[in-house]
């Protein structure tokens, strides 16, 4: 079989803005997705919950109590109500005023030849809703990604996704109380991504993530991804890895210095 690492080991990492250029403004606002991209970003990382009324809003968390100064559960209200609130004044005055952005705002300023991470934070209900804004986003298939931790709304979106567009599977990793190994192991992961049809794993950086484990998913056919790295020396071992993308808060800084 043709090495997959191999090949990805001669092309550079994308560089993904996690929650937008989130070191310099407020994570999840259009102020740090425009940010982003001045800063060269290849992709933008947002995530994303539906509200009472069924729209998709880009908020990390089920409540707004990080990012407002009123909390309110994203679920249980309606865009109007979300939109009222001020998310920008926690990171500093000049974002006084931000209001949560819709997905819809947020996919009308992607650039050509750029990408979108859609991290799912809810379940299954906003697959729909989804579906219908990519397709009125008009944006290319591979400028598309989606992430979510659910299995099941990866497998869901793999199965009534109208388009070719990528879904991967999130994880972090955790030591079994009783065995005491850390979990998933690559076999673990390798199972769950021939289970929900996934083109990719992507996880957080890792004392357990090797350069056989990156090899071992790249050489099953698999994407690998990584989060959150703001460190130059990670940021290029991952690289040398194979990971196809990194996921970062400061896209501008890791640009400049981890290019070859």
């Amino acid at each position: 079989m043709l090495s997959v690492a191999n090949f990805n080991l001669n092309k550079p990492s994308l560089i993904v803005a996690h929650r937008g250029a989130s070191n310099n403004a407020p994570e999840n606002t259009l102020p740090a997705f425009e940010l982003a991209w001045k800063q060269g970003a290849d992709a933008i990382e947002v995530d994303l919950h539906l509200t009472l009324d069924g729209e998709i809003v880009c908020i990390h968390d089920k409540t707004t109590q990080a990012v407002a100064n009123k909390i309110l559960i994203v679920a249980q209200s309606t865009l109007a109500e979300l939109q009222h609130l001020d998310v920008g004044s926690w990171f500093g005055k000049r974002w006084k005023g931000t209001a949560i952005p819709t997905l819809a705002d947020v996919l009308q300023i992607v650039p050509e030849g750029k990408r979108i991470f859609l991290e799912i934070k809810c379940g299954q209900e906003i697959l729909p809703k989804l579906f219908e804004e990519l397709k009125n986003a008009q944006l290319l298939p591979e400028q598309v990604v989606i992430i979510s931790f659910d299995t099941e709304v990866i497998s869901a979106f793999k199965r009534n996704a109208p388009s070719d567009i990528k879904a991967f599977i999130l994880s972090k990793f955790e030591k079994d109380r009783l065995s005491k190994q850390v979990r998933p192991v690559v076999e673990d992961v390798l199972q769950i991504l021939r289970l929900t049809h996934a083109d990719g794993y992507s996880s957080k950086a890792h004392k357990t993530v090797t350069e056989s484990f990156v090899r071992r998913i790249l050489d099953e056919g698999y994407e690998y991804h990584v989060w959150t790295i703001d460190n130059v020396r990670t940021a290029r071992k991952y690289q040398k890895y194979g990971a196809a993308s990194i996921t970062t808060n400061r896209p501008g800084y890791l640009k400049e210095k981890i290019l070859p």
